[in-house]
C-alpha cells in the first residue's frame, strides 16, 4: 500500500450556482482511473479543491470514492486542517466511511511550532489509521523537516510522506533516515517522480494523472522493472504535460483539462477562478500533442 501512481483526484461540481457535487461524474472518473491501471486514489486533497467543501461534502465525496473503488484499490483520503480538533473530525469520518489511510496537510497559516506538529500528528496516528503526512510549504508557509518527519516516522500509524518542497536533498535525507522503518515517501511533484523513485521513494500522488493514468503508471512499471531508460524517456515525453498543468494555480488547469478530455469536471469554486482565454487555449494546444 502507498506505493505507485495514486491521482490525486479533482472533484466535479455542477455548472450551476451553488456549484453542487457531481458525484455521477466523480464515479465516472474513478472507473476510467481503475480502468488505467492506477494504484490508488486520493480523494478530498488540494486538486480536489479540498479548502472549499463542507464537512458533509468531504463526506460524500470520500463515501463515494470508497463505493466507487469497492476495494480494488486503496482509497487515502485528504483530511488535513489547521485546526487539529476539525483535523480530527475529518479523520474519525474518513476511518469509518472506510478509507485505507488518511493524507493530512501540515497545519497552515498559523505555523505551529515543532511540538505542536508533534502531537498534531501523534493524535491523529493514535486514532488508529494509517497516516501519510503530506509537506507542502509553498500552500502552507511551513516546511516540515527532516528531523522532525523522522521522528514522527517513529509511530507505528505513520506511514509515510508526500513530499511536495521540491528539495531533493531533503527527500533523500528522509529517506535515508527511515530505511529501517515501514515508511514510505511519494512525491508530491509530478515533475519530480522519476527522481524520487531513483532515490527509493515509493510513488507519486499525481495530479497529471487524472488525464494521463497511463503514461504515468507506465513510467512506475518501467521503472520498478528495471527498465531505467523506459521510465526515463516516460517522464521527458510528459514534461511538458508536468508544467502545463501549473500555469495555473492548482487544480484550475487540471480541471479545464479533464473536461477536454471528455471527464467529469464542472468549473471551479470560488476563491479560484476559471483559466483565462489566453491559458486556455495554451493548455489546448499541449493536449493535443498527447492525443
Amino acid at each position: 500500500m502507498f506505493e505507485g501512481v495514486y491521482p490525486a483526484l479533482i472533484t466535479p461540481f455542477k455548472d450551476n450556482f451553488q456549484k453542487d457535487l457531481d458525484l455521477d461524474g466523480l464515479a465516472s472518473n474513478i472507473d476510467f482511473l481503475i480502468s488505467e491501471g492506477v494504484h490508488g486514489v486520493v480523494p478530498c486533497g488540494s486538486t480536489g479543491e479540498s479548502a472549499t467543501l463542507t464537512f458533509e461534502e468531504h463526506e460524500e465525496v470520500i463515501g463515494k470514492t470508497i463505493d466507487v473503488v469497492n476495494g480494488k484499490i486503496p482509497v487515502l483520503a485528504g483530511t488535513g486542517s489547521n485546526n487539529t480538533a476539525e483535523a480530527v473530525r475529518f479523520t474519525k469520518a474518513a476511518k469509518d466511511l472506510g478509507a485505507d489511510g488518511v493524507l493530512v496537510l501540515s497545519p497552515y497559516y498559523n505555523k505551529p511550532n515543532r511540538s505542536g506538529l508533534v502531537k498534531h500528528y501523534n493524535m491523529l496516528a493514535d486514532l488508529d489509521i494509517p497516516v501519510i503526512i503530506y509537506n507542502v510549504p509553498g500552500r502552507t508557509g511551513q516546511n516540515l523537516l527532516p528531523d522532525l518527519i523522522i521522528e514522527l516516522a517513529e509511530h507505528p500509524n505513520i506511514f509515510g510522506i508526500k513530499e511536495a518542497s521540491g528539495d531533493i536533498v531533503q527527500m533523500s535525507r528522509i529517506i535515508e533516515g527511515t530505511l529501517d522503518m515501514d515508511f514510505k515517501l511519494m512525491s508530491g511533484d509530478d515533475a519530480m517522480t522519476y527522481p524520487v523513485l531513483a532515490l527509493g521513494g515509493s510513488g507519486v500522488i499525481s495530479v497529471t494523472a487524472n488525464i494521463e493514468p497511463a503514461r504515468m503508471v507506465s513510467m512506475y512499471d518501467k521503472f520498478v522493472s528495471g527498465d531505467l531508460e523506459g521510465a526515463r524517456k516516460i517522464h521527458y515525453e510528459l514534461s511538458n504535460i508536468f508544467r502545463t498543468m501549473f500555469i495555473e494555480t492548482n487544480p484550475i488547469p487540471v480541471k479545464k483539462a479533464s473536461g477536454l478530455r471528455g471527464h467529469a469536471a464542472g468549473p471551479v469554486r470560488l476563491p479560484l477562478d476559471e483559466l483565462d482565454e489566453i491559458k486556455t487555449k495554451q493548455l489546448h494546444e499541449v493536449l493535443k500533442t498527447y492525443d
